[in-house]
């Protein structure tokens, strides 16, 4: 049955528009012969205040966070170089995650992307055609480096709220991390867990009352 009360669909970027990134951190793991999640285990650590936390804030620089990262992991066992894992940032865009969005657009609801990201070097002309394709279709885009707070912080979910000029019972949330998902859904959003793009799509159709195959 339609929600009449949804007015505005939020999205996450790696990891439902994009592949996730767990997936080449995963294949790192197994070149390196380090632990199965080692790279997401020393994320978890202190999330609020690591090194990944503060990059993704843009409280440090990514040379800051090549020695910072390097130092936590070493002390987990293992040193990896935080530059390492910036290069394995970078999905694929999900080719279906990009009709829903059309599909949701067509349909008249306000989008936005919420993003945990990180100050890039690369020049614009030089970015990815196809991250910036999609990007291109969303009403707003917030991201972390340039609002200076980050999922799941709440501060960083009202902006998003505030920029499409709704409540949090007025909007739709789709993420990958369940994390990231809790407080959204405390302060009132509808929630979707990304894992296969097909569920997903189908579970925001249902919300939505429309076909976004």
């Amino acid at each position: 049955m339609t929600d009449q009360t949804v007015r505005a669909v939020l999205w996450d970027f790696g990891g439902v528009i994009l592949t996730s990134p767990f997936e080449a951190f995963n294949r790192y793991e197994r070149d390196h012969d380090l632990p199965l999640d080692f790279i997401r285990g020393v994320n978890a650590l202190d999330p609020d205040a690591n090194a990944w936390a503060g990059l993704e804030r843009n409280d440090i620089t990514p040379d800051e966070f090549d020695a910072a990262f390097a130092a936590e992991s070493e002390q987990q066992g293992h040193r990896v170089p935080g530059a390492d894992v910036l290069g394995l940032l970078s999905g694929d865009v999900r080719p279906e995650m990009v009709v829903a969005l059309d599909r949701v657009i067509a349909a008249g609801y306000t989008t936005a992307c919420l993003t945990n990201n990180v100050v890039s070097d690369v020049d614009e002309n030089q970015q990815r055609m196809d991250v910036a394709d999609v990007m291109a279709r969303f009403d707003h885009v917030v991201e972390s480096s340039k609002v200076g707070v980050r999922k799941p912080e709440r501060r960083f979910y009202a902006i998003a709220c505030e920029l499409a000029g709704v409540t949090p019972e007025q909007c739709v949330f789709l993420d990958d991390l369940g994390i990231n998902l809790k407080p959204a859904r405390a302060m009132g959003m509808r929630t979707i867990k990304v894992g296969a793009a097909a569920e997903a799509i189908s579970e925001l159709g249902a919300i939505l009352g429309i076909d976004l195959h």
